[in-house]
């Protein structure tokens, strides 16, 4: 009797959970915020631009995810850098990393896209070259800060992650006599990432919030086709919130996917 009454009591308890005021208040404004916008907003110019809608968003996470993959291996050697490298990489590793975290990144990207996007065309061995068609387009330059802004940032967290390992495993590994690439594969950098990943996960969200900064130069992701649909249409309000809503769901499947991760690598590490 006592084993069929707790999967009740479970049930239980994990309504009581769900049904607290502060989220009952928030389940109220979604559903308002909602009825509001199917029966007081206008919708009729979405089937229009949903097409360049899809293709902004598709845009949006291609460059949350190679900027993201390209900077956390990036960020992974200038950590270590700092750590115990000498001081002709320590020191440059540093001076990066205080660089990138100290200037806006929308600076960044007008130097790289206005700077050496007008310096380019001064070369004919450049403009002659196979590089040219991809040069000349504006993705490389968004790709390239965003790639850099996120490496100097991480650089920084990988630092204190590295730092933050115990010796007593180091000195282990080398008891165990391992190698050292088998100690920093086996040992060092997952410990290390383990402790960074909250923050990681704070810095990707942060990398997506980012992105809208790459319609500046011409390039269209999600932002600049509500900025689009604004202009062309006068509606303010309706692809602000679309766009507001598209941010979020990508958001809680950042966080969701971190958070599983987290709790998958101290199965690994044991």
């Amino acid at each position: 009797m006592a084993a069929a009454e707790t999967p009740v009591i479970n049930v239980a308890a994990r309504a009581s959970l769900w049904m607290r005021p502060h989220r009952i208040a928030l389940i109220l404004i979604a559903l308002v915020i909602i009825l509001a916008s199917i029966f007081l907003m206008r919708w009729d110019w979405l089937p229009t631009y949903l097409p360049l809608a899809l293709q902004g968003i598709w845009r949006t996470i291609w460059l949350l995810v190679v900027t993201s993959a390209l900077g956390i291996a990036l960020a992974i050697p200038l950590g270590l850098a700092q750590v115990i490298g000498p001081p002709i990489l320590s020191v440059p590793a540093k001076v990066f990393c205080t660089v990138i975290r100290g200037t806006p990144l929308l600076l960044q990207l007008w130097l790289l896209y206005f700077g050496l996007g007008s310096l380019f065309p001064q070369f004919p061995w450049i403009r002659e070259s196979f590089l040219w068609p991809i040069l000349r387009q504006a993705w490389p330059y968004a790709v390239l800060s965003l790639t850099i802004s996120y490496a100097g940032y991480e650089g920084e967290v990988m630092r204190g992650a590295f730092a933050g390992v115990p010796k007593g495993q180091l000195e282990a590994a080398r008891a165990f006599g391992m190698s050292r690439w088998k100690m920093f594969r086996r040992v060092w950098l997952p410990q290390a990432i383990h402790r960074a990943l909250p923050t990681l996960a704070g810095e990707t969200v942060l990398q997506l919030k980012a992105t809208p900064l790459v319609a500046t130069i011409t390039m269209v992701d999600i932002y600049a086709v509500a900025s689009r649909v604004r202009q062309d249409l006068f509606v303010t309000y309706e692809p602000l919130l679309l766009l507001a809503l598209v941010y979020m769901a990508i958001t809680g499947i950042l966080v969701f996917g971190f958070r599983r991760l987290e709790a998958r690598i101290p199965n690994r590490l044991g």
